[in-house]
């Protein structure tokens, strides 16, 4: 395999989000609108940006001691870099929370008062870019998609700072969570992690789903009794998914719980998947925010030290016994020359 070069800023920023080894144990804190939701689901009545700020601080607090990065927002988590481990790297998210939802397509749109180099002033070590995206879209939709993701690349690659790509495959007319969209989604997620792993979007690290959805993998213990894949079909699905990427790949939790995203990453491990990580979020914290809304900010930290540490450690115990560093993709640390 041929020396890869990678610019001194995106080499050290992705290392400053990945532990000693190279594996990126990530937690994600960079949830807005969802979290608001899921707050007033939970019983609070009017959730504030001074309730998701709170929460934010309480989780930062509690668990980026236990992981090599955290992902937060500029909107409502600056506060939490008070209290975040300093060992621990920062990534923040720079599109806007949610998408278009005036016309087909899910279309992203960008912070207005934020640019990169002003994510980088703040104390970012890593860009966040979340995209919706349905590769058998229509080629108009996905071409505005790519451009878009193009012109952030470029501005990651002017300021010298890792992009991380976020991924979540969609189809117009289908329920993400069916039974439908779980036959189709392994090849959505595999034509994806191909797509971006093209150098002109300028992505260093792709987050993604994983390719199946455990509820209909028959056998999985999150199995709802309707299959959409057998389990050796959704191991073959993890082969080829990490096959098509030729980029380092972390998996996102997409807001399963955290028994249902470990055996996700079991089913990665005994597949041989060469994933890099995870930038995992409400599979570990999002029991507390029921917590948070009927009890308060105090029981939220006693709930935090307690189930949501016990939760980290679980899934960095699957990292410490299956996810390769960054650089594997690359053939090896060796391999890459930062220029």
């Amino acid at each position: 395999m041929s020396v890869v070069r990678i610019t001194r800023g995106k080499f050290a920023g992705i290392n400053a989000c990945a532990d000693a080894r190279g594996v990126i144990a990530a937690l994600a804190m960079d949830q807005r609108g969802s979290l608001q939701k899921m707050l007033t689901v939970a019983g609070m009545a009017a959730a504030s940006a001074d309730d998701l700020t709170r929460f934010k601080f309480a989780v930062t607090e509690a668990l980026s001691p236990h992981a090599s990065a955290i992902l937060l927002d500029p909107e409502h988590g600056l506060p939490a870099l008070a209290v975040k481990a300093p060992q621990t790297g920062l990534l923040l998210a720079y599109e806007k929370s949610g998408y278009d939802t005036t016309g087909r397509g899910r279309l992203p749109d960008l912070l207005p008062e934020w640019s990169v180099r002003r994510l980088a002033e703040a104390g970012a070590n890593a860009i966040k870019l979340l995209v919706h995206y349905d590769p058998d879209d229509r080629p108009a939709i996905n071409a505005v998609k790519q451009a878009f993701i193009e012109r952030v690349g470029a501005e990651c690659a002017g300021v010298d700072i890792p992009l991380f790509l976020e991924i979540v495959c969609y189809e117009d007319g289908l329920d993400e969570k069916g039974l439908e969209f779980a036959r189709r989604k392994p090849g959505k997620v595999i034509a994806a992690m191909a797509e971006f792993s093209n150098p002109r979007y300028g992505a260093d690290v792709l987050k993604i789903e994983v390719p199946v959805n455990m509820k209909f993998v028959a056998g999985a213990a999150a199995f709802g009794g309707t299959a959409a894949c057998t389990r050796a079909e959704a191991l073959a699905h993890f082969r080829e998914a990490a096959d098509a990427a030729s980029r380092p790949f972390i998996y996102l939790s997409a807001g399963v719980s955290d028994a249902v995203f470990r055996e996700a990453l079991e089913l990665a491990i005994e597949a041989g998947a060469r994933f890099s990580g995870i930038l995992c979020g409400r599979a570990t914290w999002q029991d507390g925010v029921t917590v948070y809304a009927r009890q308060g900010y105090e029981a939220l930290r006693a709930w935090l030290a307690e189930r949501g540490v016990q939760n980290i450690a679980a899934l960095n115990a699957l990292l410490a016994r299956g996810a390769t560093p960054w650089w594997a993709v690359y053939g090896g640390r060796d391999q890459i020359e930062v220029v």
